[in-house]
């Protein structure tokens, strides 16, 4: 058998509509060597769902959710452990999930990247969409960031282009301790 060498992942995690999938592409489209972009919302998009059966009510979603997060998580250790380079976008709901993520990719080269946006600049953006939740912004906003710790932040109502740039030269030196490894270091200092 081949040995395969673990890929490596950018991790961005902001508020609904805070610029994540802008950045993503951005990133992807400048950066030196493949990465696939993969997020919640492109298996949502996809049809990897029964979503019109959630929405009918014949499924409950709230019965489903946690485990379909917990298998979009596993399947990102098994995406770079065959050696494919991630950019992931994923909304940390609560420190629980953050941790069990950061659990999930231990050993892992993850490269944990803030996105923030003002308030009424994501809310603005939330109603221009129109295909999320109002309200779903705000409560990311008030919440996601409050217990992350970051290998780089940047601002989401920069430029995207821009934020690339930023994003490829703080990963291109990046230095250990990543930020996975000093979460899992403060939680077992606890």
């Amino acid at each position: 058998m081949t040995s395969v060498t673990a890929g490596r992942i950018i991790l961005l995690n902001g508020a609904s509509s805070s610029g994540k999938s802008s950045l993503a592409r951005a990133l992807q489209g400048r950066i030196e060597t493949p990465f696939w972009h993969i997020s919640i919302d492109h298996l949502r998009d996809s049809g990897v769902l029964p979503t019109a059966r959630i929405r009918s009510g014949e499924f409950d979603w709230r019965s489903m959710r946690e485990a379909f997060f917990l298998g979009f998580e596993r399947s990102l250790l098994a995406y770079v452990e065959a050696g494919n380079d991630l950019i992931v976008e994923h909304i940390m709901e609560s420190e629980d999930w953050l941790l069990r993520l950061a659990d999930t990719l231990s050993g892992q080269d993850v490269f944990f990247v803030g996105v923030h946006c003002a308030l009424d600049e994501l809310e603005r953006r939330e109603l221009a969409r129109g295909d999320r939740p109002v309200g779903d912004a705000r409560r990311d906003f008030h919440r996601i960031h409050a217990y992350c710790l970051y290998d780089l932040d940047v601002d989401g109502m920069l430029d995207a282009q821009a934020n690339a740039d930023l994003v490829i030269g703080a990963w291109r030196s990046r230095s250990w301790p990543l930020a996975f490894e000093r979460l899992r270091a403060r939680r077992d200092l606890g």
